[in-house]
């Protein structure tokens, strides 16, 4: 059974027009998108690159009345991640507990390659949400957001009449 995570609301306006720190960087990542659209077009670990940071990868379904967000954060616990809501936007940041590098039972380690770096990430929404109604699981290292359109982004089908 995935376990619940709380969602909390970020505000809407920022005071005096104050610009996140890293909203230029993500401004330069969704470029790139524009220029690159095909993912195989793309090099690979793109957002590596801007970032320099480790960053999860994301998948986001729009369906019809709800938008799901899913974040692949392996090595983080649901106590590590906070998630933060607006209307058209989704901020992740998970925290990662640092640990001691010591060899096991007294050895020296040859090769630590295994890391878990803290990370900030906003996803834009294709469509305005109910973020106060947003739930969040996590399980296996999959996070998962369900995120209710508001009534005016739901998509209506329209009968075609004949002329």
């Amino acid at each position: 059974m995935a376990t619940p995570i709380p969602v909390t609301r970020a505000r809407e306006a920022r005071a005096g027009g104050l610009r996140r720190p890293l909203e230029m960087f993500e401004e330069m990542e969704r470029w790139a998108e524009r220029m690159l659209p095909l993912p195989w077009m793309r090099p690979p670990h793109l957002e590596r690159m801007f970032w320099g940071a480790a960053i999860p990868q994301v998948d986001v379904v729009d369906r019809e009345a709800e938008i799901v967000v899913r974040a692949a954060v392996p090595g983080f616990g649901k106590d590590d991640i906070e998630v933060t809501t607006t209307a058209n936007s989704v901020t992740l940041h998970g925290r990662a507990k640092k640990e001691e590098v010591e060899g096991e039972k007294g050895g020296e380690y040859y090769r630590c390659e295994i890391q878990c770096e803290d990370f900030l990430r906003t996803i834009n929404l294709p469509c305005e949400v109910d973020d106060s109604k947003a739930r969040a699981t996590f399980k296996d290292g999959i996070l998962e957001l369900t995120l209710p359109k508001i009534e005016a982004a739901k998509r209506h089908t329209i009968k075609i009449e004949e002329a």
